[in-house]
Order: C-alpha cells, then sequence, then structure tokens
C-alpha cells in the first residue's frame, strides 16, 4: 500500500476556492467577469458601484527615447512607443507635435491610381494583415490586399497592376475592381 503524501492543499482546502477581494470603493465582493476585451473583475454591487479593473496587469511599454535623433517638426528627440498597430516611432514631445515616422518612406513609392496625388503604402491591420492604401487617407480610399506593381492593364488600361500568388506560381492582375483581367507576367 502506498504512503500518501502531503498534498498541497489540507481536507478543508480546494484549489479552485479563492480567496474574495472586496471592493474599494463600496466593499461589495469583486467577481470575475468577461466582455469583448477579455476577463476583468467589477464590483458585485454594479450598476449602484461602477468599479471595475483588469485582471491581469498588461505589459506597458514605457517610451524609450532614441539618442541622437531630432524631429524634424520640433527638434525634440524621437522615441519608440508602443501603440493600437504595435511599435512606432514619434516623437517624445506628443500632444503638441504629432510627427510619426513611417516604416516606408521610400524612393520608389507607386503612386495612387485613384486620386493622382497619394502613394500607395504599406500597411497592417489591427489583424496582422498586411494592405496597401493611399496615404492621403480619409480624402482618397483606394486600398488593395496584394503588392502593387507599377504597370499597365492589357484589357482597360488600368495604371497599376497587382501580384497575386497561388500555388508557387506569380499572376498579374489589374487593380481596378471593376476589371480584375488576369495577365501574362512579363
Amino acid at each position: 500500500m502506498k504512503k500518501q503524501q502531503p498534498g498541497l492543499f489540507s481536507q478543508h482546502e480546494h484549489a479552485l476556492e479563492k480567496e474574495y477581494e472586496l471592493c474599494p470603493k463600496c466593499g461589495c465582493e469583486l467577481q470575475i467577469k468577461n466582455s469583448k476585451h477579455g476577463a476583468f473583475l467589477g464590483c458585485n454591487a454594479y450598476p449602484t458601484c461602477d468599479y471595475s479593473r483588469p485582471l491581469v496587469a498588461h505589459e506597458t511599454m514605457e517610451q524609450e527615447l532614441i539618442a541622437g535623433s531630432s524631429c524634424p517638426k520640433c527638434s525634440h528627440e524621437l522615441a519608440m512607443k508602443k501603440g493600437r498597430y504595435g511599435i512606432f516611432i514619434g516623437c517624445s514631445n506628443y500632444p503638441t507635435c504629432e510627427h510619426i515616422e513611417h516604416q516606408s518612406e521610400q524612393e520608389d513609392q507607386l503612386a495612387c491610381p485613384e486620386c493622382k496625388k497619394g502613394h500607395l503604402a504599406q500597411r497592417v491591420s489591427r489583424y496582422g494583415k498586411t494592405f496597401y492604401a493611399c496615404d492621403a487617407y480619409p480624402k482618397c480610399k483606394f486600398v488593395v490586399n496584394y503588392q502593387p506593381i507599377e504597370g499597365h492593364c492589357e484589357k482597360c488600361d488600368f495604371s497599376l497592376l497587382l501580384q497575386k500568388k497561388s500555388s508557387g506560381r506569380v499572376k498579374l492582375v489589374c487593380a481596378s475592381k471593376k476589371c480584375g483581367h488576369k495577365q501574362a507576367e512579363d
């Protein structure tokens, strides 16, 4: 017969039982609740008491100054910051100066075929998908999901082509949503 080892909990304690916290506002118990943003602790006396706090403390990244850099608008130092779409570089003098460094400051940017004023810039959605949109947004709302290539459509003469990859092959497709003509790669 095996000898029982002392457990983590005594007979009167269970792993799922927990000590209840009290609300700092009204003194009622806090309860785990769910929302579209995840779990949080909320007061049982809701709606009388509206106290809530995150269940897990999120990591916060303090802005890290980049030594030797300067903002082209106000000459303050630039800093690495964390935002809604990830990490970016912006001015440390934020509410006064709203300068942001864009990832792809390239000279060979493609002109927007719709407004002819802006350029197509690579962006990342909040779900991590890459897309290409006109940098003159919100005046121009041109957007494509595939990598744009300079060229003209054989069928409608639209001034932009898309590079689509399927089953290991690369195909060029007209960027016009009305056309969508597939053509042989040059």
